[in-house]
């Protein structure tokens, strides 16, 4: 590992919990997404997990970690969790409610716990990359590991 990968609170939690990850830095570029992300790492784009944060119509925040080529359908979220409608936060409210800024949004150590949401599909591959709590600083890590520290309801909400 890189001596020059930064300590976030994400890394924190990943090794309060003993998760094995590699980190992985790279050249972020503002709105550049996961395309860009798979691309700096050469990985597959369905690898690289987006962390989403939303609302449900009472404003209660969630996040959703999504493959990297797909859009959350989120009438087809709401459908699924019992909610009314979802929809995504402005940054400045995503900001507020995960500790982080948008485009490094890390699930792991949110400064609000927040229900957490995840793409069935997700669960299913050897390796995701998910953002280690910093733009440009992503995590390789086993899903089965994610699951274990965050306990998210699989969902299939994929569009």
């Amino acid at each position: 590992m890189s001596s020059k990968a930064p300590v976030t609170q994400a890394v924190r939690v990943l090794r309060e919990h003993k998760v094995d990850y590699t980190e992985h830095l790279y050249k972020y570029e503002d709105k550049g997404g996961t395309t860009v992300s798979a691309r700096e790492l050469g990985v597959d784009e369905h690898c690289v997990v987006k962390t989403l944060i939303m609302e449900d119509e009472n404003k209660r925040p969630l996040i959703v970690l999504m493959h990297g080529d797909c859009e959350v359908g989120t009438g087809m979220l709401a459908k699924q969790i019992g909610a009314k409608k979802i929809h995504p936060c402005d940054p400045k409210t995503a900001d507020k409610h995960s500790g982080y800024q948008v485009g490094g949004t890390s699930p792991f150590g949110t400064r609000h716990p927040m229900p957490v949401y995840m793409e069935a599909g997700i669960a299913e591959l050897d390796t995701i990359y998910i953002n280690g709590g910093k733009r440009g600083f992503l995590i390789g890590v086993s899903p089965r590991d994610v699951i274990r520290v965050l306990n998210p309801t699989l969902v299939n909400a994929a569009a």
